[in-house]
């Protein structure tokens, strides 16, 4: 099956040298959905249960020049699943004016134990490029049709 090409062209300033061993921002398998980020911290970086969210370094920094492309940054699945590190934003979203390093927030989501520990290099999280839709909004005081659905809102579908 074939699907439709889309691969703009962005620019990746690495600011961190140790990426160089590292590595370089590449897809991890040919069809890797997102690139790995690294820890560029200077020494391992314990996170505590339920502290607040803390700012890594990524070593990066993006030109995208495209208003019609974003990053976002993901958890890492095994570091969420098996340790409890998630994204202390959620997802981070990286606008495409964007241009100084990117940070990852991460936050230790066990209710109580052993702090995660974060060491130099060790890659923390994944950073996806997405297409933009940048839609010409319209107010108006009523809309041109009807779907189904209408107002339903949660749980207004069914369960089944």
């Amino acid at each position: 099956m074939s699907s439709p090409s889309f691969t703009p062209e962005i620019e990746v300033k690495v600011l961190d040298a140790r990426l160089n061993e590292w590595g370089l921002p590449t897809y991890q398998s040919d069809m890797a959905a997102a690139i790995d980020l690294h820890a560029c911290i200077g020494s391992s970086m314990d996170i505590a249960p339920q502290e607040k969210a803390v700012l890594i370094p990524s070593g990066l920094a993006l030109y995208m020049n495209n208003p019609h492309v974003a990053a976002v940054i993901l958890p890492r699945s095994g570091m969420g699943h098996k340790h409890g590190l998630v994204l202390g934003n959620g997802t981070g979203l990286i606008d495409p004016d964007y241009t100084a390093q990117i940070f990852v927030s991460v936050w230790n989501r066990n209710p109580s134990g052993d702090p995660i520990t974060i060491n130099p290099g060790e890659r923390i999280a994944q950073m996806m490029f997405l297409p933009v839709i940048r839609p010409n909004l319209s107010v108006v005081e009523e809309f041109s049709g009807e779907t189904a659905r209408g107002g339903g809102g949660f749980g207004s579908t069914g369960t089944k």
